[in-house]
């Protein structure tokens, strides 16, 4: 039981029949995972663990990296139906797994993040492979699609606010109150003053960095 409380799984040893100790395994917790899923909270994501150990087992290696939910004694192929369960909760699921028991569950996430240390079938089955094995990729990706939304939302917005003053001047409207009246020439060059800001601020992008810091 100190053991399994440890995070270890422990074996029993027999020789003839007769116990002869205890041998105890364990996975190794990467140093910078307890520091990223301490950055998916802040984010407002909930973090939910699904491992085939057992429940003292997993409990142990989820307080080390502050995970508070925990699915154990999950059988390979049960892993898919857990997250299954978990979208009928409303939630959209972002499924990080490496294995090929760990295929179908990537498949029916939302998203499926495959670790690229992991096996050809799990990047098959995955949306979106993390070049290097840890999960600070995963807030990486997070951070670079929520920047590339609120650009391209951004991008609509003034694109809306252009065409709505835009075009009724081009169009003359305003001509008859105002004497405001918008050349062929001027119109194109106005259209294409409208793409040049679009793409500016596209290419703000490129100067984002994304941080995993906890604090």
């Amino acid at each position: 039981r100190r053991l399994a409380d440890e995070g270890k799984t422990p074996m029993y040893l027999a020789i003839d029949g007769i116990a002869a100790g205890i041998v105890a395994v364990a996975d190794t917790v990467k140093p910078d995972s307890a520091q990223a899923i301490a950055a998916l909270r802040k984010m407002g994501i909930e973090v939910v663990m699904i491992t085939g150990d057992n429940e003292r087992t997993a409990r142990a290696i989820a307080r080390q990296v502050g995970v508070d939910r925990v699915l154990a004694e999950v059988l390979p192929q049960d892993k898919a139906h857990e997250v299954q369960k978990l979208q009928l909760e409303g939630k959209v699921v972002g499924m990080v797994g490496d294995g090929i028991n760990d295929a179908p569950a990537l498949a029916q996430s939302d998203v499926g993040f495959a670790i690229g240390t992991g096996t050809d079938v799990a990047i098959e089955a995955s949306d979106i492979t993390l070049i290097k094995g840890s999960l600070r990729g995963v807030v990486t990706a997070i951070q670079i699609s929520r920047a590339t939304m609120r650009n391209v939302y951004k991008n609509l917005v003034g694109a809306f606010i252009y065409n709505t003053i835009g075009i009724p001047i081009a169009l003359g409207l305003l001509f008859p109150f105002l004497g405001i009246l918008l050349s062929p020439i001027m119109a194109a060059a106005a259209m294409s003053f409208s793409s040049v800001t679009v793409i500016s601020n596209a290419n703000r992008l490129k100067r984002f960095r994304p941080s995993v810091s906890a604090a």
